[in-house]
């Protein structure tokens, strides 16, 4: 077979791979502690579970619009409003079968050769494999360079040419755990009025996951720039819903037919229980938000601690999702040795740092969406496996 040159630069998702690796090591017997993937260890509320089997006992079985049902696109203003206080027309908000798609169509409209979108690193990385693909340039702000793992809004101006076309944020940021406040969000976003012909893609999959009780600072809030604004959003992780693969994005007018061509040619639709899942989350109580967080706040604090203890290894005090990002090079081995020796030794299955951005050797990533017992496990079989 003649293959498209363009599958070579596609990449992929390490996280899976490590799966895959801990699973086969498990099927030998191994005992394993999965500190992975990026999953809530929360089942799904029990009325939006309900809301779907309610939705297939009333027959909704068949194909819906593209975008969305109605329904549920209203529902997302619905929760706009009540968050963040903005009204949102609900003819730009597109329902996608989890937030891949909205990573993948965005870079598609703006993506290929002499093009250049920014993007930071580490991060999410779907997003330098699509930008790879369409044969853009990639053009990073790298994380590392702040002891915090945070972004700063100076250095990503900096980057802006005339060649830029999209540039993409993750607030808080997946892998890092970094939380990044409204006042740098004001900078940047004063900073973009002066490059109209900027999009920016915001990557708020983790808006309900902040710690402190501090609040999200939402593109949402800056209307001057709503008409160049893609908002990346959805359920998995605010309502445990990874399996259900449902998301949700705001685009700007001029790019919602040219999105929904995308999802026709892709996916036609996203199935109709899911959505009516999805309204019921949406208008449904929060309680299991808060009660997950409360949760995820003592383990942030258990692994936070737990982690620099552990000799040669430094870690930042996560400031929102569900992970941590330590440097590990003080123990002598690199990120991706790190993370052999514990699976292979501790039984921790845990992600090296440049499965997120090559300026992460000296990292890796802990998900802490797992038990206390788990995590505590985890650490004391690194501390022996370093010992």
């Amino acid at each position: 077979m003649k293959l498209a040159k363009s599958l070579e630069r596609l990449g992929t998702e390490s996280a899976f791979s490590v799966l895959a690796e801990a699973k086969k090591l498990e099927a030998q017997g191994k005992l394993m502690i999965h500190l992975g993937l990026g999953q809530p260890d929360f089942k799904t509320p029990k009325h939006v579970v309900e809301a779907a089997k309610k939705a297939l006992d009333d027959g909704h079985h068949g194909y819906v619009m593209s975008n969305g049902i109605p329904e549920c696109r209203q529902a997302v203003t619905r929760k706009i409003k009540k968050l963040y206080n903005v009204d949102i027309d609900f003819e730009r908000i597109l329902i996608m079968p989890g937030g891949k798609p909205t990573m993948s169509y965005a870079i598609q409209c703006f993506g290929e050769p002499g093009a250049e979108i920014i993007h930071p690193t580490p991060a999410f990385p779907i997003y330098e494999s699509m930008i790879n693909y369409t044969g853009s340039t990639s053009v990073s702000y790298d994380l590392t360079e702040d002891k915090d793992l945070k972004f700063n809004p100076e250095k990503i101006l900096s980057l802006i040419t005339d060649k830029t076309r999209l540039l993409i944020l993750i607030n808080p940021n997946n892998p890092t755990g970094s939380f990044v406040e409204k006042t740098d969000i004001d900078v940047l976003a004063e900073g973009l009025k002066k490059h109209p012909h900027v999009t920016i893609l915001s990557d708020e999959i983790y808006s309900r996951q902040i710690f402190d009780n501090k609040e999200m600072p939402t593109f949402f809030n800056y209307p001057e720039l709503r008409e160049r604004l893609i908002v990346l959003e959805g359920w998995s992780k605010a309502y445990s819903m990874t399996g259900w693969r449902l998301g949700w994005s705001f685009w700007p007018k001029e790019l919602v037919p040219h999105v929904n061509k995308l999802l026709i040619n892709s996916v036609s639709c996203v199935n109709a229980a899911a959505q009516f899942a999805g309204i019921a989350a949406l208008d449904g109580p929060d309680d299991s938000i808060h009660e997950m967080m409360k949760e995820f706040d003592v383990r942030r604090a258990l692994i936070h601690r737990g982690l620099n203890e552990l000799p040669g290894v430094e870690c930042s005090l996560p400031g929102g999702a569900f992970y941590a990002f330590p440097k590990v090079i003080g123990t002598g081995m690199n990120g991706a040795e790190f993370c052999k020796k514990a699976m292979h030794e501790a039984g921790v299955a845990i992600v090296p740092g440049t499965a997120f951005g090559q300026t992460c050797n000296d990292y890796v990533r802990f998900s802490f969406a797992a038990s206390q017992d788990n995590i505590s496990q985890a650490l004391e079989n690194i501390k022996k496996m370093l010992d």
